[in-house]
This record gives C-alpha cells, sequence and structure tokens, in this order.
C-alpha cells in the first residue's frame, strides 16, 4: 500500500515540516496542496492525490472552479471535507490578494495600476467599475467600486463617480473596469463612457489621468493607447 498521510513520508519529505523550517516558499504547489489534503487514499499518496488536482487546476480557471465544486469532487478522494478545505484556501488566498497596503503607495505608470487592482479584478466573472482616488502627490487615497454588471452609461453615472471623488478630496482619479473575456481590448461603450468622464472631471477640476481595462493578466490603459479623449 503507498503512503497515504504525510506523517508516512520521511520527516525530511513532509510538505509540513519543510514549510516550517524553510517557508512556504520552498515548497511546491503539489507539496502546499498536500498539507490542504492531509491524506490520500487506500490506493494514492497525498502527493499523488494533489497532482491530479493541479491538472485540474490546469483545465478551468479559477472562477470556474469555485463557482462549479462538482468539478474537483469528481476527483476520487476530494470528499466534502477536502473540498470545503480548498474552496476556503482559494477564497483565502484571493481576499488577502485583494487586502490595500497599509503603506501610502504612488501611481507613476498604468503598469503600477494593474499591480494594484489585477488580483481583485482579475477573476471576476462580471463586470466592475471602480475608481482608484489619488492624492495632490499621486498616492492611493481609496479604491471605490461604482458599479456592477454590464458596463453602459445608466450605470457609470458621473454623479457617482464624481461624489465619492469628492467624498475623498480626490484631486486625480483613474477609472478601472473588467472585462470577464479576458480581453482586455476596449469596446466602443468604454469610449464612450471614458470621454464622458473626462469631460465631466474637467467641470469640477478633478482631473481623470487613465482608464484601465484589466482582462486575464493583462491590461490596457486608454492614456498609453491615446483613447482618453
Amino acid at each position: 500500500m503507498l503512503s497515504t498521510k504525510l506523517l508516512d513520508l520521511p520527516e525530511a519529505e513532509r510538505p509540513r515540516e519543510k514549510l516550517l523550517n524553510q517557508g512556504a516558499q520552498s515548497l511546491s504547489t503539489a507539496e502546499l496542496l498536500a498539507i490542504l489534503l492531509h491524506s490520500g487514499t487506500r490506493d494514492k499518496s497525498v502527493l499523488a492525490l494533489a497532482t491530479d488536482l493541479l491538472a485540474r487546476f490546469k483545465d478551468y480557471d479559477i472562477p470556474v472552479l469555485l463557482s462549479n465544486p462538482a468539478l474537483l469532487s469528481d476527483i476520487k478522494g476530494i470528499g466534502p471535507a477536502k473540498l470545503a478545505t480548498l474552496l476556503a484556501a482559494v477564497e483565502l488566498g484571493l481576499r488577502l490578494a485583494q487586502r490595500p497596503s497599509s503603506e501610502k503607495i504612488s501611481i507613476r505608470s498604468p503598469e503600477q495600476v494593474a499591480d494594484y487592482v489585477m488580483p481583485l479584478l482579475r477573476y471576476k466573472t462580471k463586470e466592475y467599475f471602480y475608481i482608484l482616488l489619488l492624492d495632490t502627490k499621486k498616492q492611493v487615497i481609496s479604491f471605490q467600486q461604482v458599479s456592477e454588471g454590464s458596463l453602459n452609461a445608466s450605470i457609470v453615472h458621473p454623479r457617482e463617480v464624481f461624489h465619492k471623488a469628492i467624498e475623498h478630496s480626490a484631486s486625480t482619479i483613474i477609472l478601472v473596469h473588467n472585462h470577464p473575456s479576458g480581453d482586455p481590448t476596449p469596446s466602443r461603450e468604454d469610449l464612450l463612457i471614458t470621454k464622458k468622464l473626462v469631460a465631466g472631471g474637467r467641470l469640477l477640476s478633478i482631473e481623470v489621468i487613465d482608464h484601465i481595462i484589466i482582462g486575464d493578466n493583462k491590461f490596457t490603459s486608454l492614456k498609453a493607447q491615446n483613447m482618453l479623449e
């Protein structure tokens, strides 16, 4: 019979001991999963089971797996307890990645904006529209959600956008929204809304300095593409 529990492995090879002695970065993804799984099956070691899971994660995007747990539970050895642990770990990781830094972040480039918001928006299955509020030093004041759903003029209204900017005393703002398709190419509607908000900002002396569209680990900056106005 193959080893089914982590304790059956030699101590130096146990993922849990490696994590505590050498740090989490020393573990492979399979070893990290093995810690969560804790045990394998009668005929499959926990590391082999973790490898099977990794193959499934490569076949499907994380949002698909989170919304369809059956895609994981049909793997032999993944019962309700293991499935709940896995889904909780993935969700916790996403939430921690979304947590804003306690330090002031200065925004100097579209790449910095993308790095800041990608963990939050990359895996969303619906469109969300946010604004990044900046002070006079281009430091982040807040990141505020404006709307949820298909992007159109009826749900992204200048009144809501600039109310939040005024409320937080922002001097400049960056528009941010995601494309669930993963393709950050701006649509005609994206361009129309951007022009409308840029014009509204001029009237209120609140400059809209960019509109970042987030895809699957890629983004488009309308300013960089000379599409801001």
